[in-house]
């Protein structure tokens, strides 16, 4: 589902994220403290409210993945989790934009790089943009606003 509107997910695409988090995720964390799926520390419940917080761009898949980790540690409910930890995504594309203006104005070197046919430049454009935002900015909005403005 990466660059899809999430917001708009297909039943298919929906389908596929929860199968994707139960076999992989879940699974995991089931097989490394060796317990039965219904003894798990995360209830079906919390984790559907974890995926739909993954589907509203809330949280980013990474960021999921670290609230996951804390609900299977007993830190409470997702919502819970991510205000206390300040994981919300930013998603307004105002802001992504801006800060996307502000590395590109300090790294011309990796611009030109960039134009001379250099992904990592690309690469590493983002990357500084996402450190800008400890990691919340949409990686999708700052890939498509990088490749315009460099475009």
């Amino acid at each position: 589902m990466a660059g899809v509107d999430r917001t708009q997910a297909t039943p298919q695409e929906r389908a596929k994220l929860v199968a994707n988090w139960v076999s992989v995720d879940l699974a995991a964390k089931l097989n490394a403290d060796d317990l039965a799926i219904e003894l798990s520390p995360v209830a079906p419940e919390r984790l559907a409210k974890l995926l739909v917080r993954i589907l509203d761009q809330t949280l980013s898949n990474k960021m999921a993945k670290e609230v996951f980790d804390a609900m299977w540690s007993g830190e409470g409910e997702p919502d819970a989790i991510i205000d206390r930890k300040g994981l919300r995504q930013i998603s307004d594309a105002a802001e992504i934009e801006k800060l996307v203006d502000e590395v590109l104005a300090a790294n011309a070197r990796q611009i030109a790089d960039y134009r001379a046919g250099k992904q990592k430049a690309f690469n590493s454009l983002v990357g500084q943009v996402m450190k800008a935002t400890g990691g919340r900015a949409n990686p999708a909005q700052v890939n498509e606003i990088l490749r315009r403005k460099l475009g």
